[in-house]
């Protein structure tokens, strides 16, 4: 769990305690208080100690924090904390400098939903906030990568409703490798962005456990008057954990895939793997051989090619032989 989160849930149970005037809470008990609150929301929590406690009765003491009146009272060797003004409450304060800034990088990364069909409301939740708590930014200093002149991204509001009221659908689509377009039924699942372009997941009456589709393909989109199939089959969250980028072969198989690595393009991939299961086999100052545990596709192989020369396939066989051959066709092109 994020640690802006824990301290905002245990910022909330303090709260609590420091407003009740019907109990004396003692630092155990305040320690106590949080813990069950962190519990509450991660069973896996393993608490706070006495040191972020104070840590954390200091910051809401702190202008910069909640200005709260929190005092301690003495009783025999011990003392119990309590808000000198009991109608005081951190949820009637201004933001305080912390909480104003993470509201910036909020709406700053809601502004990636500008424009977008069925997302209007973001720009006007926008336009409040920044009234409402003086946030409007002066200048802009972020920039996500965004392709605006990509076509498919005016069917994202559709679909997300679509999967979320669980909506069939039928979609005129255009595949890259047909004349004319087909019309097809699908049950949306799942929406993810990849290099750029958004997919669509699906059921679709073709047998496949999903259909994936690029937006930027599609033509037409309808509701239909049937029954929803519910996704009981695939896991998202997991679906893509083996591959690079969104296509998951049909009962393909995670490998080790083993690349060479030039030593001049090492650093670049270094600091941004190719998958989350990278790691160096062997290391010299002319290259790098790296192992990969990934079910080889079409991005995977995309991937490689965009590093050119600086890359060799040392296995599988099957990998090395298609890039080997899609080499070959581009050496033709400029002989």
């Amino acid at each position: 769990m994020a640690t802006n989160k824990n301290a905002t849930i245990r910022y909330q149970a303090l709260n609590q305690c420091f407003r009740n005037p019907g109990r004396i809470y003692y630092i155990d008990d305040l320690i106590e208080a949080c813990n069950n609150s962190l519990l509450d929301i991660d069973q896996n929590s393993t608490g706070i100690k006495r040191r972020q406690l104070f840590d954390d009765i200091k910051f809401m003491r702190d202008s910069q924090g909640y200005a709260a009146p929190i005092e301690s009272f003495k009783d025999g060797k011990k003392a119990y904390y309590r808000y000198s003004d009991l109608s005081f409450s951190i949820n009637n304060q201004p933001l305080n400098e912390r909480e104003a800034q993470q509201l910036k990088e909020s709406l700053m990364t809601l502004s990636r939903f500008k424009g977008l069909p069925q997302f209007e409301w973001v720009d006007e939740m926008k336009a409040r906030l920044e009234v409402s708590f003086r946030l409007k930014s002066q200048e802009k200093v972020i920039e996500f990568e965004e392709n605006q002149y990509l076509t498919g991204k005016e069917h994202i509001g559709a679909l997300y409703d679509a999967i979320i009221n669980k909506q069939v659908l039928k979609i005129k689509y255009h595949p890259f490798k047909r004349d004319e377009s087909i019309l097809m039924v699908l049950h949306p699942y799942f929406l993810k962005q990849y290099n750029n372009r958004w997919f669509l997941f699906g059921k679709s009456g073709d047998g496949k456990p999903v259909t994936t589709i690029a937006l930027d393909r599609i033509e037409v989109i309808q509701p239909v008057s049937e029954m929803f199939l519910p996704n009981t089959e695939i896991n998202f969250e997991e679906h893509f954990e083996e591959v690079v980028g969104v296509s998951v072969p049909n009962d393909g198989l995670a490998e080790k895939v083993i690349l060479k690595i030039d030593s001049d393009s090492w650093p670049y991939i270094k600091t941004k793997p190719i998958h989350g299961s990278q790691k160096i086999k062997e290391h010299t100052s002319k290259y790098t051989i790296i192992e990969l545990l990934v079910i080889p596709n079409f991005e995977l192989e995309a991937l490689i090619f965009s590093h050119a020369e600086k890359i060799e396939v040392i296995s599988p066989e099957t990998l090395r032989q298609r890039v080997k051959d899609r080499a070959f066709n581009l050496n033709k092109k400029y002989i």
